[in-house]
């Protein structure tokens, strides 16, 4: 998660372009945001917990004056909620001065730290960790800093990663942005009428009348710096490039009006409603999703199925994602604001209810109560997903084994009876990739098959060790030759 913004772009408005493109991300993170302004000479950061509209408003956009900026809006993982944690990330070396905001998470983070002779506790998250490293590269460099100076510290930093991160980074004069050689979490480039605008999605681009370019590629940094077009640097052999998006993003994270690797989040959704019709038949009366990721898919359902559409909840556009919130009892309230039933829809009815995910069964067993107290005859649960039963350690904070509801329980009847539905049905993985339309490149599904495309250090993977009688082929092998490590936010 984490919704990234950065903006090059002499003469505008850029704090006003940044805030609109971080509001448009803000379904990415809801815990806090910031971003930093250039004018050429004096890089500033405004950040607070909250919202965006809760860290900006009209006086302080008004304040940042600049043509360089970069935006963060958090979704936390591992890392503390406070307001040390809120990005952009800022340090001031040798005379220059960088900012960065970070969506994803490092795997070697301790190692790294370990290395560099940081003491523990000195840096609070691998986002940190990173701004350390290119100081320290920096100081390395001596007083005599070039105007490139903080260009060549990203570079030399970079080859040293392992795990997701998307990145925006600034210094008083130029704009970086970076993809991880596996392209976990996404980052698109778009071009203003004069200047350029990269972002987590295409929705940032569009709110901030950027035209649509490219994604940039897995492995792939882009250095924009007014000489020119921006450049592409790819720091890393070929051999370590391997396209591995997060499918998280297309049934779940990414607004529907995104494109993912070329192709429409909202056209995959309907797709995988469609492929769960087909493996998954019900005889209902309604068809209704769960907002907002289902609904497209349940769209889908009903147009494959021949059973009529409808809505059978309201959703109050006033709270985020119960996804987000931090801890089970704010998850259990967050589903009882979030969500209210429209009775007369409902009653005496037998429901489909389409959603895109069931990872600890929280809001699905508050759901089943709210569908049967508001008269629901039968509730048909499909899942456009299938089970996930392993932790991510790529940056979603899905948590260990023990929460993960399909870890702990060996069937799809024994899921069906706690969450209290009347049938249950999963879509398929080889469905899931297939209603994405993409080919080529590949995917992270690591939560689903545990199988990680980065090898996850024993420290890190104790929660997979937990139960290693379900691991896969290779997993614990995979875990145990890798050195201790620590997790930290990104």
């Amino acid at each position: 998660m984490c919704g990234l913004v950065g903006i090059y772009a002499p003469g505008q408005y850029v704090s006003h372009l940044t805030y609109l493109g971080l509001y448009a991300l803000q379904h990415r993170g809801q815990e806090a945001a910031g971003m930093a302004v250039s004018d050429g000479t004096q890089l500033t950061v405004v950040k607070d917990q909250g919202l965006v509209s809760n860290a900006f408003d009209d006086r302080t956009l008004q304040t940042l004056q600049g043509y360089l900026t970069v935006g963060h809006t958090r979704y936390s993982t591992t890392g503390s909620s406070t307001w040390r944690n809120a990005q952009p990330v800022w340090r001031a070396v040798g005379g220059r001065q960088l900012a960065l905001g970070h969506n994803g998470n490092l795997t070697n983070t301790a190692e790294l730290a370990e290395e560099a002779g940081m003491l523990p506790g000195l840096v609070t998250s691998d986002s940190d960790l990173l701004v350390e490293l290119i100081g320290h590269q920096l100081e390395q460099m001596g007083e005599e800093l070039s105007h490139d100076d903080v260009e060549r510290a990203v570079l030399a930093v970079l080859p040293h990663l392992h795990g997701a991160f998307s990145l925006v980074i600034a210094d008083e004069e130029r704009l970086i942005a970076v993809r991880d050689p596996n392209g976990f979490r996404p980052l698109c480039l778009g071009k203003l009428d004069s200047g350029w605008v990269v972002a987590s999605e295409t929705p940032a681009l569009d709110i901030t009348g950027a035209t649509f370019v490219r994604e940039l590629d897995p492995g792939e940094v882009i250095i924009i710096d007014g000489i020119g077009q921006p450049r592409s640097v790819r720091p890393w052999p070929e051999t370590a490039i391997d396209p591995k998006l997060c499918i998280f993003e297309f049934f779940y994270f990414a607004r529907p009006d995104s494109r993912l690797y070329g192709r429409s989040v909202h056209a995959a959704r309907v797709r995988m409603g469609e492929l769960l019709a087909e493996q998954a038949p019900a005889q209902a009366d309604m068809v209704m999703g769960v907002p907002e990721s289902g609904i497209a898919a349940a769209e889908g359902f009903a147009r494959a199925s021949g059973i009529p559409y409808g809505q059978g909840l309201v959703k109050n556009r006033y709270i985020g994602r119960t996804f987000i919130a931090p801890t089970p009892e704010l998850r259990r309230a967050a589903v009882k604001l979030k969500l209210n039933p429209l009775k007369e829809n409902i009653a005496g009815k037998r429901l489909v209810v389409v959603d895109d995910s069931i990872v600890r069964g929280t809001t699905q067993q508050q759901l089943t109560r709210m569908l049967r107290e508001a008269g629901a005859a039968e509730i048909h649960l499909r899942i456009t997903s299938p089970p996930v039963r392993w932790p991510c350690f790529y940056g979603i904070d899905i948590g260990e084994r023990s929460e993960l509801l399909a870890a702990q329980l060996d069937t799809i009847e024994e899921i069906r009876n706690y969450v209290g539905v009347d049938t249950l049905a999963y879509l398929t993985l080889d469905g899931l990739i297939t209603s994405t339309g993409v080919t080529g490149p590949g995917f992270c599904h690591a939560c689903f098959t545990g199988e990680y495309p980065v090898a996850v250090p024993v420290g890190l993977g104790k929660a997979v060790l937990e139960m290693p009688d379900r691991a896969p082929a290779g997993a614990l092998e995979q875990l145990a030759h890798l050195p201790q490590a620590g997790l930290l936010d990104g």
